[in-house]
C-alpha cells in the first residue's frame, strides 16, 4: 500500500513547486501502471488500489506529465478541463479561490462561510479560501471528485473536493531546476533538491521565484501595476522510511507582495462622470492605505503503520496560519466612494486518524476528524462620496469621512466520525457504504463601529467613533449524519456500471457582516429580542441529496477509456449569502453596508458529465509516433424551485450563480520523436456556456458563452534528463468576466443607473487573462 502524506498548504504561489511527499490515497489518486492489458490507471479513491474504470465515484484526475506539457500554471486553469468546475480568482484580490462544482460552492470569501467545495493538498483541508490560488508546479497530479464528500477521508464537503497529490522523495540524490520566462515579463525559477541520509532516512528542500508584471496599469497610483505577480517561497521536507513504518515532516513559509487587483469599471462614474477606461486590465482605483500583503506558513506530520498485510493505522496532523492585507476599492475611482481595506488571519490545526482494512473480499477505512480553525476579518467600507451627500442634506460636517468598519472573528470546531466499506458480493457485483457523522461549532464576534473623519483605527489616524451598530455574540453546534452508499455491476473487466447515493452537509453560521441593529420586530411585539437578533445574523446549515448513475468502459482494446454519469442534486435550505446598501435613517441614503445571509432557496441540480481520452494512433509517423485525443462535455440544468424574498417566491427570476449550462473541452496530443527525443504537439479548446456572476442576472456583468485556445511545443529528451516547451494561452486573447461587483440598480433598456451603495455606481468585473505566451525549460540531474 502507499500512503499521503501532507505536503504544506495554503497560499497563492508555488505551494505545489514546494512540495514533496508521498501519493495520496484519497479520491482520485492516480498512477499509469503497467500490466499484461497495458498500461492503465489505477487509483486509490477507496482508499486500495483499483483501476479507475473499477471506482464507483465521478473523478477527473489529470497528471503531471500532462500539466507539464500543457504549460498549466495555477489551479483555476483546471477549470477549463474538468466538466461541470467553475474555478476562478475571487474579486478583489490576487490570493482567494472561488469554486463551484454542479453548481454548488462558496463565491464570498469572508470568514464565517463554509466552503461548498474542498481544497486538499494531499490529505490536509485547507479550512479558508484565502492563498488558496496554488500554482502547479511538481505536482504528482491533480484531482477533482464531483459529489459530496466525506465518508472517506478529511473534511465533510457538500459540493466535492479538489486534491493536490504530490511525489515522494526520490531514492536517489536529485535537483531538478526548473525556469520559465514569458509576456508581460514573467520570470519564475523553482528549484528543487533531496538526498537520502541513510537506508531509511531523506532529507528535501525547495525555492521559487514567480514574478510576472502587470496586465494592465494603476492610472492614478504611480509605479503601481495590475493583475502583477511577486511571490517568494520556501519549503522542508523529512522522510523516514523503514519497512512498515512511513513517517514524513514538512514545513513551508511564503510571501506574496503582489499589488491588488482591481476592477475594470463597465459604466462611468455616476456622480464625477469618470470614462470607461479602453483596456479591461487598467484601473483608477485610488484606494492606498494599506498595502497588498500575504503571508503564510505551516507544517505537518504524518505517521503510518501497517500493522499486518490487512491493516494499517495512520495519522494525519497539520497546522497552517496565514495573514492577508488587501486594499479592495469596489468602485475602482480615486474617491473613497465604495473604499475597502481588508484585513484577513486564519489559523488551523486538524488531526485525522485512520483505520484502513482490505482483505479479498472487504475493504474499507473507519477515521475520526478534528479541526479547530479560527478566521478573523477586519474592514471597513468607506462612504466619503455619501458622507458629503448627507452633509449637504442636513447642513452639517458631521458625516465628514464616513466609515463603517466591521470586525468578525469565527471559530470553528469540528469532529467527526467516518467510514465506508465495499463488499464484493461476487466477482461481477459489490456494495458500498459508508457514512459520517458530523458535529460542526461555529462561535462568532461582529463588531460594527461607524466612524467619521477617515479610515478607522485599524488603517489610519485621526477619525472619530460615533456609533456601535453591531456588538454581536453568538455560537451554536450543527449536526448531521452523511450516509453514501453504492452498487456496481461489472459485466467483464472492460465496463462498470454503477448507481450511487450520497447526501453533503455544510453546516450554519453567522454573517460576519451582518448589523445586528438592523433585526426587525419579528414577532411584533414592539420591541428587538436577543432572540430575533440572533435569528437575525445566523444562518442554517444545507444539504444536498446527491443521485448518480455511470458507467466507465475501456474499449477497442482499451485503446478508448470512456466515463459518462447523469446525476440529479436535490439542493435544500441553499444559503444565499450577500451585501447591499442600508437607509438607516430612513431619509434615502444609503448611508451603510450590511450583509445579509438567507436560506432562501431549495434548487434542483440535474445534468450529465462525459469524459473521453483515445490513442487515435501510433507508430504511424515513424517507431514511437502516437496521437491521443480527449474529450470532456458537462451539461447542468441548475435552476431553483423556491427562492424567497419578502415572502414571495422569486425562483422564476433568480439563476444559479457560477455555473455554466455547458462546459467543453477538446484537444489532443501527437508525439513525434526527433532526435534523441521526443517533440508533442498540444492544443486544446474549452467553451463555457452564459454564466451569471449572481443570482439575480445582469446584462452588463454576466459572462456570454465563449471559447479559449491553449496551444503547446514540448520537447522531452529520451533520458528524461532535459525539456523545454513553448506555451500560448488565450491565443484569441479573448476578454471574459470571472467575476465582479453590482451596487447599482436599472441600467436596463436605456433607464438610468441608481447606486444602491455609494455615489459613483459600482459596477465592476473582473477578467481572465489575456493571451500569453511563454517559454519552460527544465534540467533533472
Amino acid at each position: 500500500m502507499k500512503f499521503a502524506l501532507f505536503a504544506c498548504a495554503a497560499s497563492p504561489i508555488a505551494i505545489a513547486a514546494l512540495t514533496i511527499s508521498a501519493p495520496a490515497m484519497a479520491q482520485g489518486t492516480t498512477e499509469v501502471s503497467a500490466s499484461e492489458d497495458g498500461n492503465q490507471i489505477v487509483v486509490t479513491a477507496r482508499r486500495r488500489e483499483e483501476r479507475l474504470i473499477d471506482v464507483p465515484i465521478s473523478v477527473t484526475a489529470i497528471g503531471s506529465e500532462d500539466l507539464a506539457k500543457q504549460g498549466t500554471q495555477t489551479i483555476e486553469e483546471i477549470g477549463k478541463q474538468v466538466p461541470n468546475l467553475t474555478l476562478e480568482v475571487s474579486r478583489g484580490t490576487n490570493t482567494t479561490l472561488s469554486a463551484f462544482i454542479r453548481g454548488v460552492g462558496q463565491q464570498d470569501p469572508v470568514a464565517g462561510f463554509e466552503a461548498g467545495v474542498g481544497l486538499y493538498v494531499d490529505d490536509v483541508y485547507l479550512n479558508r479560501p484565502q492563498a488558496s490560488v496554488l500554482d502547479v508546479y511538481d505536482v504528482e497530479r491533480i484531482e477533482v471528485l464531483r459529489g459530496p464528500q466525506g465518508t472517506l477521508y478529511g473534511r465533510n464537503t457538500i459540493g466535492g473536493a479538489i486534491k493536490y497529490v504530490t511525489a515522494r522523495l526520490p531514492a536517489d540524490p536529485s535537483v531538478k531546476i526548473r525556469g520559465t520566462y514569458g509576456s508581460y515579463d514573467q520570470a519564475d525559477v523553482v528549484v528543487t533538491a533531496s538526498t537520502p541520509l541513510t537506508e531509511s532516512l531523506r532529507i528535501g528542500a525547495s525555492g521559487a521565484r514567480l514574478s510576472r508584471g502587470g496586465f494592465g496599469d494603476n492610472l492614478v497610483q504611480e509605479g503601481v501595476e495590475n493583475y502583477n505577480k511577486d511571490v517568494w517561497a520556501g519549503r522542508g521536507t523529512v522522510e523516514f522510511d523503514n519497512g512498515p513504518v512511513f513517517i514524513r515532516l514538512s514545513g513551508d513559509y511564503i510571501k506574496d507582495d503582489s499589488f491588488a487587483r482591481q476592477g475594470h469599471r463597465l459604466i462611468p462614474g455616476l456622480l464625477s462622470g469618470a470614462p470607461v477606461l479602453d483596456s479591461v486590465y487598467d484601473t483608477l482605483a485610488g484606494l492606498n492605505v494599506v498595502d497588498q500583503e500575504v503571508e503564510a506558513y505551516g507544517g505537518a506530520l504524518t505517521a503510518a503503520f501497517e500493522m499486518s498485510d490487512t491493516v494499517t493505522l495512520k495519522s494525519i496532523t497539520g497546522y497552517r496560519k496565514d495573514k492577508s492585507t488587501s486594499p479592495i476599492d469596489f468602485d475602482s475611482l480615486p474617491s473613497a466612494d465604495v473604499d475597502v481595506p481588508a484585513i484577513y488571519k486564519n489559523d488551523q490545526f486538524s488531526q485525522e486518524l485512520q483505520f484502513l482494512y482490505e482483505s479479498d473480499r472487504l475493504s474499507g477505512v473507519l477515521g475520526a476528524y478534528y479541526l479547530d480553525a479560527d478566521a478573523f476579518t477586519a474592514f471597513d467600507v468607506a462612504l466619503f462620496t455619501t458622507g458629503d451627500l448627507l452633509n449637504a442634506i442636513y447642513g452639517t460636517t458631521a458625516y465628514t469621512g464616513l466609515t463603517a468598519q466591521t470586525l468578525g472573528d469565527v471559530n470553528t470546531k469540528t469532529w467527526s466520525i467516518f467510514g465506508d466499506f465495499t463488499y464484493e458480493l461476487s466477482d461481477q457485483l459489490s456494495l458500498s457504504l459508508g457514512g459520517r457523522y458530523t458535529s460542526d461549532k461555529r462561535t462568532s464576534k461582529v463588531l460594527r463601529t461607524t466612524f467619521v473623519g477617515g479610515y478607522s483605527d485599524l488603517f489610519a489616524s485621526g477619525s472619530t467613533a460615533t456609533a456601535i451598530t453591531s456588538n454581536f455574540n453568538g455560537s451554536d453546534t450543527f449536526k448531521e449524519f452523511t450516509p453514501r452508499a453504492s452498487i456496481s455491476f461489472k459485466p467483464n473487466s472492460n465496463h462498470n456500471i454503477y448507481f450511487s447515493y450520497s447526501k453533503g452537509f455544510k453546516g450554519g453560521g453567522f454573517d460576519p457582516r451582518g448589523q445586528s441593529t438592523q433585526a426587525p420586530d419579528i414577532n411584533g411585539d414592539g420591541s428587538v429580542s436577543s432572540d430575533e437578533v440572533f435569528e437575525f445574523m445566523s444562518f442554517d446549515p444545507e444539504t444536498v441529496n446527491s443521485y448518480e448513475l455511470g458507467w466507465k468502459a475501456a474499449l477497442l482494446n482499451r485503446r478508448l477509456n470512456l466515463s459518462v454519469a447523469a446525476f440529479k442534486g436535490d439542493y435544500k435550505d441553499i444559503q444565499i449569502p450577500g451585501s447591499q446598501g442600508a437607509d438607516t435613517n430612513g431619509d434615502g441614503v444609503f448611508d451603510t453596508f450590511v450583509g445579509v445571509t438567507t436560506n432562501a432557496a431549495s434548487a434542483d441540480l440535474n445534468g450529465f458529465e462525459v469524459e473521453a481520452d483515445a490513442l487515435v494512433g501510433q507508430d504511424f509517423a515513424g517507431a514511437g509516433s502516437r496521437l491521443s485525443a480527449n474529450f470532456a462535455v458537462g451539461y447542468l440544468d441548475a435552476k431553483f424551485n423556491e427562492y424567497i424574498v419578502g415572502g414571495n417566491d422569486v425562483s422564476d427570476v433568480r439563476v444559479i450563480q457560477n455555473t455554466p449550462e455547458w462546459t467543453v473541452n477538446a484537444g489532443f496530443d501527437l508525439g513525434v520523436p526527433v532526435a534523441s527525443g521526443m517533440v508533442d504537439l498540444l492544443a486544446s479548446a474549452s467553451l463555457r456556456s452564459d454564466t451569471s456572476q449572481f443570482e439575480v442576472t445582469n446584462p452588463f456583468l454576466d459572462q456570454d458563452g465563449y471559447v479559449l485556445y491553449d496551444a503547446s511545443l514540448v520537447y522531452t529528451d529520451d533520458s528524461d534528463r532535459f525539456s523545454i516547451g513553448v506555451h500560448g494561452k488565450n491565443l484569441t486573447n479573448k476578454r471574459y468576466i470571472v467575476s465582479g461587483y453590482n451596487f447599482v440598480a436599472g441600467g436596463v433598456g436605456g433607464a438610468p443607473f441608481t447606486p444602491t451603495l455609494g455615489r459613483e455606481g459600482t459596477l465592476t468585473g473582473f477578467y481572465g487573462d489575456p493571451r500569453r505566451v511563454f517559454v519552460t525549460a527544465e534540467v533533472r540531474f
